[in-house]
Order: C-alpha cells, then sequence, then structure tokens
C-alpha cells in the first residue's frame, strides 16, 4: 500500500491555476465554468489528502452558494473520507467528486489532464 501525504512540486502549479480559475468564474457568476474547474482541480489533486479534501471542502461551498442540497449533502461524506481514502491510496481515479456521481466510481481521465500529469511526471 502507498500512502500519499504531499503533492509533488511539479504537479501544485496545476492544481492551484485551476482554483484560481474556479474563483474567477465564481466571482462572474459563472457557476458552470466555476465547477468544472471544481472538478478538474478534483481530479489533479484526489490522491492527496490536502488538496482533496479542500476541493471537497470548495464543493460544499459551493453547493451552499447555488443552494443546491443534494451537492451539499453528498459532499458531507465526502470531505470527511475522501482525505482518508487519498492517505491509503484507495481513491477511485479520474472522480470528478461531485454529488452528481457515484463516490466510488472511477472516470476516464481526459487527455488534457492526463497531460498534466505527465508534465508533472506523475503516473496514473
Amino acid at each position: 500500500m502507498k500512502l500519499n501525504t504531499i503533492m509533488p512540486a511539479r504537479l501544485q502549479p496545476y492544481f492551484e491555476q485551476e482554483l484560481r480559475a474556479y474563483r474567477a468564474a465564481l466571482e462572474k457568476n459563472q457557476f458552470s465554468i466555476a465547477w468544472r474547474h471544481l472538478e478538474r482541480a478534483h481530479i489533479i489533486g484526489q490522491a492527496y489528502p490536502w488538496e482533496h479534501s479542500y476541493v471537497h471542502w470548495k464543493m460544499l461551498l459551493f453547493g451552499i452558494k447555488i443552494k443546491n442540497t443534494k451537492e451539499v449533502v453528498g459532499q458531507i461524506p465526502r470531505l470527511v473520507f475522501g482525505g482518508i481514502k487519498s492517505f491509503v491510496g484507495t481513491i477511485p481515479v479520474g472522480n470528478t467528486g461531485g454529488a452528481n456521481v457515484p463516490p466510488l466510481r472511477p472516470l476516464p481521465i481526459s487527455e488534457e489532464i492526463q497531460n498534466i500529469f505527465k508534465l508533472a511526471g506523475v503516473k496514473k
């Protein structure tokens, strides 16, 4: 079993870029664009406990902001257990993290995000 603790430094800028894009879209009330950036940040950060939990926290706050009860309720267990699953290396790779997707379902990773992992030297 591989224990994950810290996101590789070469991957961190891509994660942060998605969060900046999320905040920028949110400030303009571009909710679907903002959400897409949170999903991308989730895929990039889901193998690392802090980043994984942080994105679920942001998804929870987003659900509250847009008054989406399903998202709020769906984020609570993800927030509680996501970081633990990252730490022990049992994440569903490619899962986008929202309540619209079963929490344990792996999903295909887009070619663009696969390229990010390659550039950062991270194997998926």
